[in-house]
């Protein structure tokens, strides 16, 4: 271990690029990583994120016989521990040589920094939290991963498992393959909910109404979910900038708004769906690289993408088990069919999520992926 040297960096671009450089070495004859778009990293890892309005983040490389091997990110989100009583911190962006010295050298740096600041867990991977991409992929290492999700190889579970870390949460990813077949048990349950709920009203989200519906989403999601492990309610602001990062991409036969009209005439929002794309079939020919010509490839590529992520689903508690859902997919599964799409990934699912796990099962969807979130007391 003494051979490996832990340095400290700062987030200027520079710094941040050979951060990201670190795992193009790790992937380099990896058919299945999809490089991720530095612009689009170098925007989540700056000051702008308003992440960083209640969370502080320390980067760490491992360097050996001069040249970069390994980086880790420590994370502390005040807004986490403060809604859930905890001394929590967080690590991130983990990547490691298949060598026991490199990562358990990375894991010390981060748990050191989190000691500093009083802190007596360390969970991870989060990048940077639950609320973006989390979880090491424990099972499933046979697919590319879809949008915004983890990928890593098979050994880092055996590196941080040997560091100390054990299981904290699984996270499933399920496959559904769409066919025609549900489509009429939908439509009878969305027509006999119609019919009893006749306030009731499904709308897509737009590019256009995206802004204005960014209220009605916060409220459903901080309520829909507030029952989940991990959960940290969204602020406005948190919100608004994923919904900026997202909106070139957001398509409105597969973004659904929930709502039912009030007595006095207003609407109150009770549930949405996002689905995106797998836009990692149009980043992958990218090489993470949008300029000069990448912005080509990735028009060229996103034409053929037939795959879909459900990214979020939710239905206030108080109005679930009365149809809702089944008029949200209905309509969903009719944009589905129309636009050709041969797959659709429902994911990440707490593993203790049964009602959601239960309903994905029903319509045939099988776990294919697993993510684990690792912890270790300090």
């Amino acid at each position: 271990m003494n051979d490996v040297r832990i340095e400290r960096i700062g987030r200027t671009k520079r710094e941040l690029h050979r951060f990201f450089d670190v795992a193009e070495k790790i992937y380099e004859d990896d058919p299945h990583w999809v490089a991720p778009v530095r612009a689009d990293l170098v925007k989540i890892l700056s000051p702008e994120n308003p992440f960083f309005w209640h969370a502080e983040m320390e980067l760490f490389i491992a360097r050996r016989d001069g040249a970069d091997v390994g980086r880790i990110a420590a994370i502390l989100d005040r807004h986490h521990n403060d809604f859930h009583g905890e001394r929590t911190g967080f690590f991130g962006y983990f990547e490691s040589e298949n060598d026991r010295a490199v990562a358990d050298r990375l894991v010390e740096a981060a748990a050191g920094w989190a000691r500093e600041r009083g802190l007596n867990i360390l969970r991870g991977p989060a990048n940077p939290s639950l609320n973006a991409e989390a979880g090491l992929l424990v099972e499933g290492f046979d697919a590319p991963p879809v949008f915004m999700m983890t990928y890593n190889p098979a050994y880092y579970c055996q590196l941080l498992e040997k560091a100390g870390f054990r299981k904290a949460k699984d996270l499933f990813a399920y496959r559904i393959e769409p066919s025609a077949g549900p489509l009429e048990r939908l439509q009878r349950l969305a027509r006999r909910t119609r019919r009893r709920m006749t306030g009731l009203r499904v709308r897509p989200i737009t590019r256009g109404s995206l802004e204005a519906d960014l209220p009605n989403v916060r409220e459903v999601y901080n309520a829909a979910w507030q029952g989940n492990w991990g959960f940290v309610p969204m602020t406005r602001e948190d919100l608004a900038f994923i919904a900026r990062r997202l909106k070139p991409l957001l398509d409105r036969d597969f973004s659904s708004l929930a709502e039912i009209r009030r007595p006095d005439g207003s609407c109150e929002p009770i549930g949405f769906l996002v689905a995106l794309r797998d836009f990692n079939q149009a980043i992958a020919p990218t090489r993470g690289r949008l300029f000069p010509l990448g912005w080509l490839k990735f028009l060229l590529a996103a034409r053929r993408i037939r795959t879909l992520r459900l990214l979020t689903f939710g239905i206030k508690e108080e109005w679930r088990l009365r149809g809702i859902d089944a008029v949200l997919f209905e309509e969903s599964l009719r944009a589905i069919l129309r636009r050709g799409v041969t797959s659709v990934e429902a994911s990440w699912i707490v593993e203790d999520n049964l009602p959601m796990i239960r309903g994905i099962e029903f319509w045939r969807g099988y776990r294919y992926k697993t993510y684990r979130l690792y912890e270790r007391p300090l």
